[in-house]
């Protein structure tokens, strides 16, 4: 069975699961990673269900099952990812839409520095997210890059109140194209209602992949 890195690596490239209305239950990559992705007609459960005399693909078809409404969507609702979390005793993130962009040639446009502090608030929230993390600070602005969902590079960004409304979010989405290594894709999540955000990385070229959910520690 393909994993989850093969198949975020073939939806980065544009080739997706087929659009049958099914659900794919994969291992979590790693201890940290527990979720959902859903494409067009198609979902991707990603968790271990080692605990259970019941193997993962049979519980997630009786409960999606019983969750009322249109299937398609069943698995992004709450009442599957409420079961999910009292399965595997983590909590639910927000659901976020799921992008990608290639690597871009030569350095990055904005002026950035790198936050070497390892202390720096921005780094040790990353830390409990992603391996590889980096941190650069423009004017305005902060950028996060680190290797996150089974070991892909992701993109998070900033822009202080002031500095809203000029682009800098569309220039630091850009700049992490710049800074992943060659041949390497660079995913980022946003929120569906933070429009702002969702129009800078699209200006900046990040593709809609789908839709994504991770659940995590209490408190994490």
């Amino acid at each position: 069975m393909r994993g989850l890195a093969e198949i975020l690596a073939d939806a980065a490239g544009g080739v997706f699961p087929p659009p049958d209305g099914s659900v794919t239950v994969v291992a979590q990559p790693s201890p940290r990673d527990v979720g959902v992705l859903a494409f067009a007609a198609h979902a991707v459960v990603f968790a271990d269900f080692a605990d259970s005399v019941d193997e993962g693909p049979e519980w997630v078809e009786k409960t999606l099952a019983a969750v009322p409404g249109d299937p398609l969507a069943a698995p992004l609702c709450p009442p599957f990812l409420t079961a999910l979390a009292g399965r595997t005793g983590l909590v639910v993130g927000a659901v976020d839409l799921l992008t990608c962009a290639d690597r871009l040639p030569g350095g990055p446009p904005p002026a950035l520095t790198e936050v070497l502090d390892r202390e720096h608030p921005r780094v040790v929230r990353a830390l409990a997210y992603r391996e590889d993390v980096r941190v650069f600070a423009a004017e305005g602005g902060v950028l996060v890059l680190g290797r996150g969902l089974a070991g892909r590079w992701e993109a998070a960004i900033e822009v202080d109140p002031h500095a809203r409304g000029r682009g800098l979010g569309r220039a630091l989405a850009t700049a992490a194209r710049h800074l992943v290594p060659e041949g390497a894709v660079v995913w980022a999540q946003q929120a569906p209602g933070n429009a702002p955000s969702v129009r800078a990385f699209q200006a900046a070229g990040y593709r809609p992949v789908g839709a994504e959910v991770l659940l995590s520690p209490e408190g994490a």
